[in-house]
């Protein structure tokens, strides 16, 4: 079944047309302790090598973060988040074509980010931990990814509260000036869900799209597969795959990946079946 055409989203030169195909955005992690074990904190030559080479896999967006948000991590200053991140994004905006995304929920490293050429904000909070990143998002007319997060996996009726915490923040959003169009949502698998949540909004993936935004969805390597198959981070790829092809057909506009090149693949057969794409070559 074909899925409901959105609008589309401009972000730098690029025109995202939601319903067309599934987009991709590659994750590099300039942290120390990434859960993945793919932290490139201190290695800028290789955070840019491995940007440019997700671009040429197929990557239509560069997703840069500063802070590792697994389980347990310790929290960073803007200072020091913006050491980590600022070196790479300035050398990825200028060597990679496709747009770069700054991954942080702090004002001032999205500011800067934005400044040095960041085309879009990913904010893991959803304007609940800062509501200004909405009006930095408006000023410069960027796109905004809003993910629901919560401190405690505490809740009464799961879908429900997710709906309408996101709807919250697409309200914050709206208010500050952000144009609809430049919205995208993020159930936030893994943040502040069991595993019995996580895989429970997998399974009702499609209800968010009430909400009449796209939705981005980040499951590569994350705990919930690794709960599921007793796997460590680096042999997730499978069950990974499974997670964005099961997404695909459950509505996910954009999928966050670690491995670009395979789930270009996934995402294409996806495509194939859910949207009803004609068969090509793929490179």
């Amino acid at each position: 079944m074909k899925k409901q055409s959105l609008d589309s989203t401009r972000c730098g030169d690029f025109e995202f047309e939601w319903g067309k195909r599934t987009y991709i955005m590659g994750i590099i992690n300039v942290t120390p302790d990434s859960f993945s074990g793919d932290g490139l904190a201190g290695d800028v030559s290789g955070a840019v090598e491995r940007a440019k080479r997700m671009a040429e896999e197929g990557a239509d967006i560069i997703d840069i973060g500063g802070e590792s948000t697994r389980p347990g991590s310790t929290p960073v200053s803007a200072e020091d988040e913006l050491k980590r991140v600022m070196p790479v994004l300035e050398q990825v905006v200028k060597e990679v074509r496709v747009p770069v995304s700054i991954d942080t929920y702090k004002y001032a490293v999205a500011e800067q980010a934005v400044l040095a050429g960041a085309a879009v904000i990913n904010d893991v909070w959803g304007l609940k931990a800062e509501p200004r990143l909405a009006e930095l998002a408006s000023r410069y007319r960027l796109p905004m990814v809003l993910m629901h997060n919560k401190k405690t996996a505490s809740y009464g009726n799961l879908i429900p509260e997710m709906i309408h915490s996101l709807q919250e923040s697409i309200d914050i959003a709206l208010a500050a000036g952000v144009p609809r169009e430049d919205i995208v949502i993020d159930p936030g698998i893994g943040f502040g869900k069991t595993l019995q949540h996580n895989l429970a909004v997998m399974r009702h993936l499609d209800r968010f799209k009430c909400l009449g935004r796209p939705i981005l969805l980040g499951t590569s390597r994350k705990s919930m597969i690794g709960l599921v198959l007793n796997l460590p981070p680096d042999r997730r790829l499978e069950g990974t795959a499974a997670t964005v092809a099961l997404g695909i057909a459950g509505g996910a506009d954009v999928v966050r990946v670690h491995d670009v090149r395979e789930m270009r693949l996934v995402c294409r057969m996806a495509d194939a079946i859910v949207r009803g794409f004609e068969p090509g070559i793929v490179k």
